[in-house]
């Protein structure tokens, strides 16, 4: 069952990770919808603003926000950059975009990252795969009185041979930074990563165990996290917010007092 987004009441300090792909700021009530909306992929729609206010009022109750299917500024959104409009929107002095797919001018397909702490864009990889245009956005995060930790974001291929690799070239980040948090729309099921061979070697599975997608009647888990052995993780869970084909995903990790 999905949880409502409500804040915390822990003593203990803590970083809540927001995960969500927000399809451009479309909203999809059906699979019909992915017709009938073909041409917003494209071209500027109405709606789209308002629901992109919408997406920054939910982000603006977490400390980061990781962004999959994003637009950086293009012809389909008026050349406004989303990834910078809910950092505005939801109050987040520190964002950074990577472009994976530059269509420009009809697209800038993108992954975001939106911080109340201080961030330090480390890299944008370009991922393994015969298509190019699938990434992750590796960033490291600084909470005040707390060692620094690295946020991955990132939207996987939809063929599993391909998606095999790019967990591979992952994984190897994770394993050389065990304080890692790896977020986004991994296009598969918990069962495909369990059977994933340096996942397994490296002790990363799926936080959660309930399902994302679509969001007008979730049957499939495709949206997850995986965290590194150095982070403790006290929750990890979905959130019954339709704001795109995707339901968000919300992480809290439990901040250690940093050392002298």
């Amino acid at each position: 069952m999905t949880d409502t987004a409500a804040p915390t009441t822990d003593a203990a300090p803590s970083l809540r990770v927001l995960s969500l792909n927000i399809q451009v700021g479309m909203q999809s009530h059906g699979y019909h919808h992915y017709l009938t909306n073909a041409w917003k992929h494209v071209l500027p729609s109405r709606g789209t603003r308002a629901q992109l206010d919408r997406i920054a009022h939910l982000a603006s109750q977490y400390d980061v926000v990781a962004l999959q299917e994003a637009d950086a500024g293009s012809l389909r959104t008026q050349s406004l950059n989303q990834v910078e409009y809910l950092a505005a929107q939801g109050g987040f002095p520190h964002w950074h975009a990577a472009v994976n797919r530059d269509l420009r001018p009809f697209a800038q397909h993108a992954l975001g990252c939106l911080s109340r702490v201080p961030l330090k864009v480390l890299r944008h990889h370009p991922l393994p795969g015969r298509l190019r245009g699938r990434g992750a956005l590796e960033l490291e995060l600084q909470p005040q009185g707390s060692a620094p930790l690295r946020l991955i974001v990132t939207h996987l291929a939809l063929t599993r041979s391909t998606r095999s690799l790019q967990l591979e070239y992952l994984a190897e980040i994770m394993r050389a930074h065990p304080r890692s948090l790896l977020v986004g729309d991994l296009n598969c099921e918990p069962a495909e990563l369990a059977a994933h061979g340096v996942l397994q070697s490296c002790g990363l599975r799926s936080l959660h165990e309930m399902p994302t997608y679509p969001s007008w009647k979730p049957s499939r888990i495709i949206d997850h996290v995986l965290a590194g052995d150095g982070l403790r993780i006290s929750r990890a869970h979905v959130l019954a917010e339709r704001l795109s084909d995707h339901l968000p995903v919300v992480t809290e990790i439990a901040l250690d007092t940093a050392g002298p």
